[in-house]
């Protein structure tokens, strides 16, 4: 779906398709700390490798089964805007849809999953959970704006690769490793922690005006990581010049050109 297609589609769609990427992104991080909670303590950095190489199954199924994830559409959609092909409106307006709907799946994913289920109530996998929101926390302003630039940066590359490969394993592989990079990295990404930090708030840690002071900075940093550092920069490489149809191709998803 590209970005022009995903900012004029029924409010009813974007709701859909965004609660079931947020729900993805957050089975994507829960998988991420059951994995590394149940990892022995001796292998050390092994583990935290480990779960940041099973995250990317959350992006994988936003791209291939389907959903409207915030941080994808930062690039994608802003894209469009920068082409001149959509409106300011209606770039607003899906990234605000976008934003709701993916917190709806993600705290869904946390709060039914997470703590009806038990999946992160107790012993190693709350201690994990805990320590994760915490460390999500405690970034200033700053820290987190600048955090989340990095974040999207490699999830918006990884969209793009999405985007340009044909194959279904050549989608895969582009979506996988620089995800799998941002979340080694410990980068800060809006919509994983619409599932990390509420579902530490549903076990009693933390609170929701401490959440909204993260959110803010990583949304931010994560709108200039994908529309900037992404969207923006490939258009001005490739396409600041270049006549209408191509700047029309880019926005709607085509095959992106290579350099020479």
């Amino acid at each position: 779906m590209n970005g022009v297609k995903k900012a004029r589609n029924p409010i009813l769609t974007v709701l859909i398709l965004g609660f079931l990427a947020g729900a993805y992104i957050a089975i994507g991080f829960l998988l991420d700390i059951r994995v590394i909670a149940s990892a022995p303590a001796e292998w050390g950095s092994i583990a935290n490798f480990i779960g940041a190489a099973v995250f990317p199954i959350g992006l994988i199924l936003v791209l291939l089964a389907g959903g409207e994830l915030l941080t994808g559409n930062m690039m994608a959609v802003s894209m469009a805007r920068i082409c001149r092909r959509i409106t300011t409106g209606e770039w607003l307006r899906n990234l605000i849809l976008v934003t709701v709907s993916n917190f709806v799946g993600a705290v869904f994913v946390a709060y039914f999953f997470g703590h009806v289920v038990g999946l992160t109530a107790d012993g190693p996998y709350l201690a994990k959970l805990v320590d994760m929101a915490g460390h999500k926390l405690h970034d200033g302003f700053l820290e987190a704006f600048v955090s989340g630039i990095g974040c999207n940066w490699l999830v918006a590359l990884a969209v793009w690769l999405s985007y340009g490969s044909e194959s279904m394993s050549g989608k895969i592989l582009g979506i996988w490793f620089p995800t799998m990079a941002f979340v080694a990295i410990g980068f800060q990404h809006v919509v994983a922690n619409m599932f990390l930090i509420p579902a530490a708030i549903f076990e009693g840690y933390y609170s929701w005006g401490e959440y909204f002071t993260n959110f803010i900075p990583v949304w931010l940093g994560n709108l200039t990581g994908g529309a900037v550092f992404v969207g923006f920069m490939y258009w001005l490489a490739y396409l600041k010049d270049a006549p209408t149809s191509a700047s029309e191709d880019a926005a709607s998803g085509a095959k992106q050109p290579k350099s020479a």
